[in-house]
């Protein structure tokens, strides 16, 4: 028997979700929280199995409970439940620990099923959270920095000029502006001094 806690700071929507697991027979919903803090305890002293969890509510919001609940309580998953599909809103989530990730009108089957997988240690994922962490996957891959960028950078972040990067290289001047250009659109900034301290802050410089 899984072992469910509902988390949602409206008490129909904890009474819908309730009703649905009712005829469930693997699922069992032992407790329910208002807020994210005190999800944390209810499934802490209920031994949770896995915690259906809003995103927006008051007192702690669903991203900072499912991080504070992976460190504390690490063996009860999370599955995300929220009416908000939005990049800003997944990524952090996924990020914070949760299993899964789906939208409040997904079916009761499938609801059932996500909780299912949940427990099992696997993701849900609704399709349109699964295309936002493949964009972030592909935006990860495209701003990678090549082997020869970084060697760049690294000449940079030394204090070498681009004439002195280009001998040090033996390639030309123009193609060390060229490997620039790219660093520069890869990380997000304008100019050396920003591309170095972008460098350090992503551990890309020794």
């Amino acid at each position: 028997m899984i072992r469910l806690v509902i988390v949602d700071d409206h008490p129909i929507v904890r009474g819908g979700l309730r009703d649905t697991f009712a005829g469930v027979d693997d699922i069992a919903v032992v407790g329910e929280a208002g807020d994210g803090a005190e999800g944390i305890e209810r499934a802490k002293a209920l031994s949770a199995d896995v915690v259906l969890m809003d995103l927006r509510m008051p007192a702690m919001d669903g991203v900072t409970a499912t991080a504070a609940l992976r460190e504390q309580f690490p063996s009860a998953r999370v599955l995300i439940l929220t009416t908000f599909d939005n990049e800003s809103d997944v990524l952090p989530a996924i990020e914070a620990g949760a299993t899964g990730y789906l939208l409040k009108d997904a079916l009761p089957e499938e609801l059932a099923q996500a909780v299912r997988a949940a427990a099992r240690g696997e993701s849900a994922l609704a399709p349109s959270v699964t295309q936002h962490i493949v964009r972030q996957v592909q935006r990860a891959e495209t701003a990678a920095l090549t082997d020869r960028e970084k060697q760049v950078l690294q000449l940079v972040a030394n204090g070498a000029s681009n004439r002195a990067a280009a001998a040090a290289l033996f390639i030309g001047e123009a193609s060390i502006k060229t490997h620039l250009q790219h660093i520069y659109d890869k990380l997000g900034v304008r100019d050396r001094a920003s591309a170095v301290a972008e460098g350090y802050r992503r551990r890309l410089l020794s």
